[in-house]
């Protein structure tokens, strides 16, 4: 399924029972709620959904469950990337033989802190290893190394390379945006640079808000697109504390305190990372308006 139409994707959360597995029998709940509210492409073990504590067996089941699930409704995009290249080659491999992905999000080897030719032979060698297309994710606030503008257009003339999930900042998704082949999609992976982005000329957003904001952002994306400028930045500006709540202690912490608080049951998190304290939660809840 193309991606051109997808100009909001849900970096999806992970949903956990009381014992700390995948949840498999709230993940239609959770999905639903996400169509609903005009998320237009799913992302599967990124960072919001916890990839770091998914088993591989883990992941393969939650790709097939939501592919079952979404039924061809979105596109869907799964984590492919870790910091060891062959094992990311052996995983795209892997999945490229599932129907239903739509394309692999690798993201910037993290720890090992290769230089940008490192990067560049690590992204290619995960794009040539199967027909999937990817995505790229430079996230620097996590990995430590940053994927630079002139290595992500070298990777762009790729043909299996198609977007980039970047939060680095405006400046690269400026210059991104300005110079990239007209096929490459550029999205931002900051929520609070959502109408930025789009305004800039950039696809659109991975987000994290999504989830309890997306049809607020949905229709900003519409004002946007029909020349609505100033309604469009007053939806921005009302949505900005709202994002930046999601984002005050360690993500996703405070989108799943504000999907159970909707009753959409998403369960805790796992260690090691913590779910909101009751006062972080009630502060959260109060700056939502939930």
């Amino acid at each position: 399924m193309d991606l051109k139409n997808a100009t909001i994707i849900t970096a999806m959360v992970t949903p956990f029972d009381e014992k700390g597995a995948i949840d498999f029998e709230r993940l239609p709940q959770l999905v639903e709620h996400l169509l609903a509210n005009h998320t237009e492409g799913i992302i599967l073990a990124g960072t919001t959904g916890e990839s770091p504590t998914l088993t591989h067996d883990e992941e393969i089941d939650l790709f097939n469950e939501v592919i079952r699930l979404v039924d061809g409704r979105v596109p869907i995009i799964c984590g492919v990337g870790t910091n060891d290249t062959r094992d990311s080659v052996e995983f795209v491999q892997e999945i490229s033989a599932i129907r239903g992905i739509d394309a692999g999000l690798a993201v910037v080897p993290y720890y090992n802190k290769p230089n940008q030719e490192g990067l560049y032979q690590h992204f290619k060698a995960i794009a040539e290893a199967s027909d999937l297309p990817i995505i790229l994710y430079n996230v620097p606030g996590r990995t430590v190394a940053n994927l630079e503008v002139e290595t992500t257009l070298r990777l762009a003339e790729l043909d299996n390379i198609v977007a980039i999930k970047e939060c680095s900042g405006l400046d690269a998704l400026t210059e991104l945006i300005e110079h990239a082949p007209n096929d490459f999609l550029v999205y931002t992976g900051e929520d609070s640079l959502a109408f930025a982005t789009k305004a800039l000329g950039g696809q659109g957003i991975i987000s994290v808000a999504s989830h309890v904001l997306g049809t607020e952002m949905h229709e900003m994306y519409h004002a946007l697109e029909g020349q609505e400028l100033v309604k469009a930045a007053a939806i921005q500006r009302k949505l900005l504390p709202k994002m930046n709540a999601l984002f005050s202690v360690p993500s996703p912490a405070p989108v799943k305190a504000a999907l159970n608080h909707l009753g959409v049951s998403v369960g805790e998190l796992r260690l090691p990372l913590v779910s909101c304290t009751n006062e972080e939660k009630a502060k959260i809840l109060s700056t939502l308006d939930f």
